[in-house]
């Protein structure tokens, strides 16, 4: 899931800022018919069983003193590598259309790892629930790590040869795939700030790193079709950048900040072409940039956005601050302030519904033609308890954000919640619950949410007889 640099209040405001009301009486619209409704989750958040793998960027991370909150690791979790059946019982009751999840590249790096997901993903099928799997989130093997990461160039070549290997194997079961998650915040937060694994702190020597991962896109696009694939997106995020200000500085400064957290990660899939000015900083020469660009810009199936929040930005102020649990150094051309005035979620970031809308409006404005349909591939908040009264809030709203977005011509095809499941929630450890499903992480016990009735509820009123009889 996304843990970016999200304008917020800070997480002591959440709890006394939280919204608390209830969702809409009146009920969702209807969506089109077709439309995908799912759940999402990631490997290294709920697998567990961390030696039946090879380590991960993330196993190196949590090892090291002070980098996660509460000093926990992902070596449990919530132990779905074993527990998948539950999970996938508890999916089916549910009623979505399709589960995402994604795939560990250091567990299909081990002897058996492929195994696993044969299972999980013939669990699915069985229970009418469609396997939307996700080929990167952010779990790098240390063996890759060590041969340079993401900042070499190889690393693009040997995902694409992990992809064939899985399309391979799952290709007969699987039809919808998604080549990465979030870049942007793989970059910022692991590479250029040292916040997330791999904890490097290289600014803006940093982007090579998107580079190469928007490389890896396209030559596991091509790896995929080569499979047999005619389904295939990527999940970036994206959030609208409100400047702090109409001064000048701050308009500037928010441009800036748009470019390189949105524009940078969708301009080359979506146009073929990084932002202007940007082109230049990456590795290659021009001729060399070029090619990459084709392959990086080949049309997708589908365009997959993971939305949380907007943020908002002004002029960088001088000296390094900290916001939102991150330390923002003074040499970054913007800073990152709080956006005040709406509720907050545990985590302190911003409930702002209509600025989904915003967001995909402003997507089909800026590409026009060359967006493809969209999927809302994670939306999601953090708030503690089994009554959940403002993640039905959160959810409710957010929900009636996107179909005012259909209305206004957005092509929008799905929407994935993030999450199924309470997880390890990266650097925050297991401080943050964003899941319909209560875990306790001592026992293991499964306990859905009144937000899990309350989505169940949602889906039926929406889905027709399938939905109907799978939660009936």
């Amino acid at each position: 899931m996304a843990n970016t640099v999200n304008a917020a209040s800070t997480a002591s405001t959440a709890s006394t800022a939280a919204t608390t009301s209830t969702a809409a009486a009146d009920p969702i619209p209807r969506f089109p018919a077709g439309f995908l409704w799912g759940v999402s989750t990631s490997a290294h958040q709920i697998e567990g069983a961390a030696d039946r793998r090879e380590p991960s960027v993330w196993d190196a991370f949590t090892a090291e003193p002070g980098r996660v909150k509460d000093g926990s690791t992902a070596a449990v979790a919530c132990d779905h590598y074993h527990r998948y059946p539950e999970d996938v019982a508890l999916l089916r009751d549910l009623g979505v259309d399709a589960y995402r999840f994604s795939i560990s590249w250091p567990r299909v790096n081990s002897p058996g790892g492929l195994d696993f997901y044969d299972r999980l993903v013939d669990e699915l099928c069985a229970a009418g629930v469609r396997p939307v799997p996700t080929l990167f989130h952010w779990d790098l093997p240390v063996s890759r790590a060590e041969a340079g990461g993401w900042l070499e160039r190889d690393t693009a070549g040997r995902f694409a040869e992990y992809a064939a290997l899985v399309a391979t194997r799952l290709g007969d079961r699987i039809s919808k795939w998604i080549t990465l998650n979030e870049p942007a915040e793989h970059t910022l937060l692991g590479h250029a700030l040292g916040a997330h694994a791999p904890g490097k702190q290289l600014l803006f020597d940093a982007l090579p790193a998107a580079h190469h991962q928007l490389l890896a896109h396209g030559l596991a696009v091509q790896a995929l079709r080569a499979a047999g694939a005619t389904d295939i997106g990527i999940a970036n995020s994206h959030g609208p950048t409100w400047p702090a200000s109409q001064e000048p500085a701050d308009l500037e400064a928010a441009d800036f900040y748009d470019l390189l957290l949105n524009r940078l990660f969708a301009d080359p899939v979506l146009l073929g072409q990084y932002p202007e000015g940007l082109g230049e900083l990456m590795p290659g020469d021009a001729e060399d940039l070029a090619a990459d660009l084709k392959i990086i810009g080949q049309p997708v199936d589908w365009y997959g956005i993971n939305y949380y929040a907007p943020t908002r930005v002004g002029a960088p102020q001088g000296s390094e601050i900290e916001f939102g649990g991150l330390t923002m150094p003074a040499e970054l051309p913007f800073s990152v302030r709080e956006i005040e005035g709406y509720p907050v979620t545990d985590f302190g970031w911003p409930v702002v519904p209509e600025a989904l809308t915003e967001l995909l409006v402003d997507f089909r404005g800026r590409y026009g033609d060359r967006l493809p349909p969209v999927v809302i591939t994670e939306n999601g908040c953090s708030y503690e308890g089994l009554d959940d009264q403002e993640r039905i809030s959160y959810l409710d709203g957010h929900l009636r954000a996107l179909h005012r977005a259909s209305e206004q011509g957005v092509d929008v095809r799905g929407y994935f919640v993030w999450s199924l499941l309470d997880n390890f929630e990266w650097a925050e450890g297991y401080a943050r619950r964003f899941g319909l499903v209560h875990v306790d992480f001592e026992t293991l016990e499964r306990t859905p949410k009144a937000s899990y009735h309350w989505l169940r509820d949602v889906l039926k009123a929406q889905g027709g007889p399938r939905r109907q009889a799978a939660t009936g």
